[in-house]
């Protein structure tokens, strides 16, 4: 049988897996699903870059980790972008089918925590809540014991030949990220002797920025739609949304702007 776009693309596997659970349906439960199916596609492709940039960083492939971080920053801003869409949607009209929800929450996308975990954002507790033996659980403890986007900048640094201490090079991969101000010196002069290598400190700056914009609309979001009601699945809302602002992921890079 010959390839189609329909057949390559398994459309009609793709565009029955939108099944409202309201009765009617309600209008505004079609463009929910829709919406977080697609961020879900997304998280997925997001995965899938960042895999390939970490390679490129420990080869020492520049213009390539160049090419790969605009793709991602791109793709960043579409998922950014997406939230004005959601965002047509009002309170009473996301109430109509809220409760069809039941437990099921954004809280419990294990692709997003993947994405947490990559840039350096891990704990123990967020793998706990998918059941032992799941597919969720065992991506994320790999991805909780594997390196992180930083080790592979940290390597790239040192294919590079900047000094990286080894104490970083070989730090516990499972603690977040702490500032080093023995790196905040490499990445002064990384900024004023080494045009290449500092065009990827900044544009991983832009995605750190990018997903730390994305964290606030998505606050916001929830905010405008719900208030201050716990979120779907018994998670906190809003509330625990507004904890995870303003956390940067390569805090060193952050560090270093007041001195340049």
């Amino acid at each position: 049988m010959a390839v189609t776009y329909s057949s390559y693309l398994k459309l009609d596997e793709l565009l029955a897996l939108q099944q409202p659970r309201s009765a009617g349906p309600e209008h505004d439960e079609m463009l929910f699903i829709v919406i977080h199916q697609v961020y879900e596609l997304w998280f997925k492709e997001m995965l899938h870059e960042l895999a390939y940039l970490e390679k490129l960083l420990r080869d020492n492939a520049t213009p390539r980790a160049l090419h790969t971080l605009k793709r991602i920053l791109t793709v960043l801003k579409v998922m950014v972008a997406q939230i004005d869409v959601l965002e047509t949607m009002t309170p009473l009209e996301f109430l109509s089918f809220r409760d069809r929800l039941e437990s099921g929450s954004g809280f419990q996308s294990f692709q997003f925590r993947e994405l947490e975990f990559v840039l350096g954002t891990k704990n123990l507790e967020a793998i706990a809540r998918y059941p032992e033996g799941s597919e969720a659980r065992r991506r994320l403890d790999a991805r909780y014991r594997g390196a992180t986007l930083w080790d592979a900048f940290l390597a790239y640094l040192a294919r590079n030949q900047y000094t990286v201490p080894p104490s970083q090079l070989a730090r516990d991969v499972t603690r977040p990220v702490e500032p080093s101000r023995e790196m905040q010196q490499i990445l002064i002069s990384v900024y004023r002797k080494d045009a290449a290598v500092a065009s990827v400190c900044e544009r991983l700056v832009d995605l750190d920025e990018g997903v730390m914009e994305w964290r606030y609309r998505h606050v916001k979001m929830v905010q405008r739609t719900i208030g201050t009601k716990p979120g779907t699945g018994g998670s906190a809302g809003a509330e625990y949304l507004e904890t995870t602002l303003n956390k940067p992921a390569f805090p060193d890079l952050w560090a270093i702007r007041t001195e340049l």
